[in-house]
């Protein structure tokens, strides 16, 4: 996110799957950030998109004016969504950097767009094509069985959530593309199997479980 190149180089290398989607799994539960070979796209950050920030996120707070941010809608009182401007940036996007890099929230320090080949979740939103353009870009190696299976598994937990169509968790409210992908890499390990077993037997599993 911290500089500038042509969106029209080719593939990019997104590394071996098996890796990525286990330290992709850490970075939503919290205990690290997402390390994305960004080369200077800021995508992410001039796509019409609200970044959420929780109370604890003292130091980003303290570098976002007070008058960029504003309650977040349905969630307990302190957090808080930054916007964005007329042309859909985020407002710390100043000259093509973020400006705040080193204190940014915690959504940019997680988010990372090879959640959606690695999921084959669509970005649908025609506001940030430029996301989905970045997106396909992206190319996942798959070196090994253990990582076919893993992409099998993904893609079998995207078909079963696709089927659920909502989360009683999100108030039963329907999953947007970006919630379908991060849900299927938290709970792909359920799908982890081979063949047909791999989109079944989970679902009976899975629902046991609730």
């Amino acid at each position: 996110m911290t500089g500038s190149r042509r969106e029209d180089q080719g593939d990019l290398a997104a590394g071996d799957f098996s890796s990525w989607v286990i330290g992709m799994q850490g970075a939503i539960r919290g205990e690290h950030g997402a390390e994305v070979p960004c080369d200077g796209c800021t995508a992410c950050c001039t796509s019409s998109q609200f970044i959420h920030i929780g109370p604890d996120e003292t130091d980003a707070l303290s570098h976002i004016p007070a008058e960029l941010v504003f309650p977040a809608p349905r969630l307990p009182r302190g957090h808080v969504v930054l916007g964005y401007d007329e042309r859909g940036h985020c407002p710390m996007l100043i000259d093509g950097r973020c400006s705040i890099y080193e204190h940014r929230p915690r959504t940019c320090r997680t988010y990372d767009c090879r959640i959606f080949p690695a999921t084959a979740v669509e970005v649908d939103d025609g506001r940030k094509a430029q996301i989905a353009r970045q997106a396909r870009r992206w190319s996942f190696a798959l070196p090994t069985q253990a990582d076919r299976d893993r992409q099998h598994a993904v893609r079998a937990a995207v078909r079963f959530l696709g089927r659920r169509k909502t989360v009683e968790s999100d108030g039963g409210a329907a999953l947007s593309p970006p919630q379908l992908a991060v849900r299927a890499i938290e709970i792909h390990d359920a799908f982890l199997g081979s063949g047909e077993k791999a989109d079944r037997a989970p679902l009976v599993a899975h629902q046991r479980r609730r």
